[in-house]
């Protein structure tokens, strides 16, 4: 989506709202297609005597698997966006300021996935308290116990042995 705010930028107090969806069903996130809805994004430009700011919301349900346990588990996603708009920086400031081409257009989708982007979970659990795979046996911990032999320790492994024998001659 595009949006020309060159004339927009001579109205003062002028609020120009939006609302789509963004398809970012291409797009692959850890190795995932996690995108499998649009992202809605709503918001809206508003001029303040000359410095426009660009609110945004965007919101998804996202397709994850969790980095503990491998279950596949949808999660909603929220981001919240605030920028400055301009047609050129003074003084050389740059901070949050996103620059608008000399046609005043702003590539909103562009924008929408970017941020979006950069607000995704680097680690992605079905549950705080996701207790993982076991490493030994692979068993699903939040399901069952391990199932894994425990290790004697070498030092006392003759005990183990004279024990073992002990319970079996009984």
């Amino acid at each position: 989506m595009k949006l020309n705010l060159k004339r927009f930028a001579q109205e003062p107090g002028a609020v120009l709202p939006f609302d789509y969806e963004l398809d970012l069903s291409q797009v692959e996130w850890c190795g995932l297609r996690s995108f499998t809805q649009p992202v809605h994004v709503e918001g809206r430009v508003r001029n303040m005597a000359g410095a426009m700011l660009l609110n945004a919301r965007l919101s998804a349900v996202l397709s994850l698997v969790c980095d503990r346990c491998a279950k596949a588990f949808q999660r909603e996603k929220t981001v919240e966006y605030e920028t400055l708009l301009a047609f050129e920086l003074e003084n050389g400031e740059d901070g949050d300021i996103v620059l608008l081409d000399g046609d005043g257009m702003l590539e909103l989708d562009e924008l929408m996935q970017e941020e979006f982007l950069l607000e995704m979970d680097t680690k992605n659990l079905c549950s705080e308290d996701c207790k993982g795979l076991c490493a030994g046996c692979g068993a699903d911990l939040n399901r069952e116990g391990c199932r894994c032999k425990k290790e004697i320790d070498p030092r006392l492994a003759k005990l183990a042995q004279l024990l073992e024998d002990r319970e079996s001659n009984e």
